[in-house]
């Protein structure tokens, strides 16, 4: 069979040589938890195939069971090239949910917890000659609430604004030769007030007299190359880019986008070379207002679950992520709210090079305690890390609709919690928007973000026309901010609403108002998008949603992504045309 998912997984951090692990592997499920004490990553006769990257609860995955397996492994062999001998071999998983251990050859070698977030480990300690094995076990409490989980459901079938639960590998498995010393991972941080890109480098395997050099290109035209002394592990410059003519800005309109390409050597010998990319944008606030590149910017959002049919969480293909983002496109929306996922990169890539704003979204836990604190703090600054250097990104939701701290009325902790997580992304991103709590009860914000699913135009508009009749709004019968907090300038928009059900094809399900035919689809959306946009405060709106999910028939688009009515009517309304 072709390998699934083929192209390199990691589009802003791309080696020339890689192995793709994709495809069958051994698997078995361990509802007796007995693997590890009969070492199974030592011997074991597994009875089952599975198809990596997707989850055994997804039709691609070959299995497409729903039932509860909290316990599940995996097993499969690989041979490496001859010429990667002599170097250090990375051993790389695009997402694990939930919790992971990695045996290459029966040699334990990593464990890794967060269900959304890369990891990788050096297994060439663990490496022989020929052929090798690798063993994973993952464990995925699929009732635990209090595990960041986001849409992933704690009963067997999907239910309500709940879908069906990924457990194991979901993203791409892959290996990569290194030297000794390599580059970990960088930041990009443009700057387009000073027409300067300012680079930070962490090395793995530090040695000493290493140099990187960079070398910027647009439109396959170098603009300027910067050799730097890598004088330790972690280090940073900042390079100009010169006159104004070659400061070309990134923005959902025209996504003008640099080639970067990092070369570490010694003495002149490559030691590691990486090709990535980069945008100049800047999201600002200035006066209450949001600005993109210094100008006012309306922000024209859906929210986009990142759920498909036959893949759950993983899609089938990459020209099917295209094809999400170009639909996005193509309806008049200038962006996207990832809706309690961490997107994968791949995504990201197409929002970067066709041109989509993304607000990134943790997905949350359901229950407050120690535990959950610890688990999305950590996972949270994983994810951001990985994403840091996508210009597409402008904004971060570490919490929505108080999921995880559902009781920030009586519980200071919980008020204290959101403090923590806007000023722990602040200090980490300082370059990005923060949404302390989407929807309701924000505590310190850098927006205020409304979720409103009043469908009548009439209604809405009388809400949004006046700042105080905006501060007076409870949606879902809560405040706007907990107590403590309260408005204080914050730019305004609506980021959940609308949600029209329309059932189109076989697909049964409900929606927060319900349409009758194509022209009573279209009369519900015109209504509650012209009411928004007609509001003289609100400077941008995020609607639910861009497609159907399961039993939710809330989407612009059915669930395998054909449109319920006319794109070029939707484009015209969305855009005010």
């Amino acid at each position: 069979m072709d390998t699934p998912r083929p192209e390199y997984p990691r589009p802003q951090f791309e080696r020339a040589e890689w192995l793709n692990l994709n495809g069958e592997w051994r698997f078995d499920f361990d509802d007796a938890n007995t693997g590890l004490n009969e070492r199974w990553y030592t011997h074991h006769t597994f009875g089952r195939k599975i198809v990596v990257p997707f989850a055994f609860q997804a039709p691609l995955s070959g299995i497409g069971e729903i039932d509860f397996h909290n316990v599940v492994w995996y097993e499969r062999d690989f041979d490496l090239s001859e010429a990667w001998t002599g170097k250090s071999v990375l051993l790389h998983f695009g997402a694990v949910d939930y919790r992971a251990w990695v045996w290459v050859n029966g040699i334990f070698v990593t464990l890794h917890e967060g269900g959304h977030v890369p990891f990788q480990a050096d297994i060439t300690h663990a490496l022989q000659s020929g052929s090798n094995r690798i063993t994973v076990r993952v464990e995925d409490n699929s009732t635990d609430l209090e595990q960041p989980r986001g849409k992933q459901y704690w009963e067997r079938e999907s239910k309500s604004i709940f879908y069906t639960r990924t457990t194991g590998i979901w993203q791409t498995v892959w290996l990569e030769p290194v030297y000794e010393t390599y580059i970990d991972h960088f930041k990009i941080t443009p700057d387009i007030d000073t027409g300067q890109v300012q680079l930070q480098f962490v090395l793995g395997g530090f040695s000493p007299n290493v140099k990187i050099e960079a070398q910027i290109a647009f439109n396959g035209t170098v603009i300027t190359s910067y050799t730097h002394d890598a004088g330790a592990g972690r280090s940073f410059t900042a390079i100009s880019l010169g006159t104004a003519e070659n400061i070309h800005l990134w923005s959902p309109e025209k996504p003008s986008l640099y080639d970067l390409t990092l070369r570490l050597s010694r003495d002149n010998d490559t030691l590691d070379e990486v090709k990535s990319y980069f945008g100049m944008r800047k999201i600002s606030i200035e006066n209450s207002k949001v600005l993109l590149n210094n100008q006012p910017y309306y922000m024209r959002l859906v929210l986009d679950q990142g759920y498909h049919p036959d893949g759950l969480l993983t899609f089938p293909s990459d020209e099917a992520l295209k094809r999400d983002a170009e639909l996005t496109k193509a309806m008049g929306f200038n962006g996207v709210r990832k809706h309690q996922k961490v997107e994968e990169p791949r995504y990201l890539y197409w929002a970067d090079h066709l041109g989509l704003l993304v607000w990134g979204e943790m997905a949350n836990s359901y229950r407050y305690s120690e535990s959950s604190v610890e688990r999305i703090t950590h996972e949270w600054q994983e994810a951001i890390q990985r994403d840091f250097n996508h210009p597409s990104i402008v904004a971060w939701v570490p919490i929505n609709e108080s999921w995880g701290v559902p009781n920030l009325k009586t519980d200071p902790r919980q008020i204290d919690h959101l403090l923590a997580l806007y000023y722990l992304v602040r200090s980490i991103d300082p370059t990005r928007l923060v949404i302390s709590n989407d929807g309701w009860e924000h505590a310190k914000t850098d927006l205020l973000t409304i979720h409103d699913y009043e469908g009548k135009k009439d209604i809405l508009r009388e809400r949004y026309g006046t700042l105080e009749s905006i501060l007076q709004a409870r949606p879902a019968d809560r405040d706007l901010y907990v107590s403590g907090h309260a408005y204080c300038g914050e730019p305004i928009l609506v980021t959940e609403f609308g949600g029209i059900g329309y059932q189109k094809d076989m697909q049964q399900g409900w929606g927060y108002t319900t349409a009758g035919d194509d022209e009573d689809f279209i009369y519900r959306y015109q209504a509650v998008i012209t009411a928004i946009l007609e509001s003289p405060l609100v400077q941008g709106f995020c609607y639910t949603q861009l497609t159907d999910v399961e039993q939710e028939i809330n989407g612009l688009l059915t669930y395998d992504r054909q449109p319920k009515v006319d794109l070029t009517i939707i484009n015209k309304i969305t855009a005010r045309q």
